[in-house]
Order: C-alpha cells, then sequence, then structure tokens
C-alpha cells in the first residue's frame, strides 16, 4: 500500500505561480512512477506530467514550458511548479503513484485560476 498526502492548492491570479506537493508513505519502494492528474468540471481526468524513477519526464502540450515536475527522493516527495498559469488550468489536482501494477491516488486538491 502507498499513502499520498498532497497540501497545497488555491486561488492563483491568471499568469501567476503555485507549487504542489505530494508525499509518498507506505511501499515507496515500489514505486515506478509518480505524476500529476487534473480534471476540471465536466471534462475527463488528465495527466499533466510524470516522473520515472529512472528520470524520464513527460508533461501534456499544454503544460511544456510553463510547468515543472521534480522529486527528492530523499523526503519520496514529488512537486509540480507552475508558472504562467490560466484559468485553464484551474481543476482538481490529483497526485498519482504507479507501481506498474496498481495505481494509487492523493485525495485531491482545488487549483483555482482567477482575477
Amino acid at each position: 500500500q502507498v499513502q499520498l498526502v498532497e497540501p497545497g492548492g488555491g486561488l492563483v491570479q491568471p499568469g501567476g505561480s503555485l507549487r504542489l506537493s505530494c508525499t509518498a508513505s507506505g511501499s515507496i519502494r515500489s514505486i515506478y512512477s509518480m505524476g500529476w492528474y487534473r480534471q476540471a468540471p465536466g471534462k475527463q481526468r488528465e495527466l499533466v506530467a510524470i516522473i520515472t524513477s529512472g528520470g524520464f519526464i513527460n508533461y501534456v502540450n499544454s503544460a511544456k514550458g510553463r510547468f515543472t515536475i521534480s522529486r527528492d527522493n530523499t523526503k519520496n516527495t514529488v512537486f509540480l511548479q507552475m508558472n504562467s498559469m490560466k484559468p485553464e488550468d484551474t481543476a482538481v489536482y490529483y497526485c498519482n503513484a504507479h507501481t506498474g501494477f496498481i495505481s494509487y491516488w492523493g485525495q485531491g486538491t482545488q487549483v483555482t485560476v482567477s482575477s
């Protein structure tokens, strides 16, 4: 079992920045990748960014150049730095950890981009 805790989120103005964090506990050695997904009202959940244990990183096209995913293995924590934020980034953001067989999810945190 893997538990994910993701504090943070909140309200940010367009063009602003926000950093999300997610800390994993439990069977962390089984984790292959960690990432962030988001779900806006009326839309399907989509992958935002992912980082594997080998350091492979990928982003959704809309996040490229604006968002940066990183991880601190000493703290079992993954971060999502979001810059130049847009109203369309508004969504509930979910942390995800995947072992290769099972996906674990955080509780989700609301991010709202609005003036």
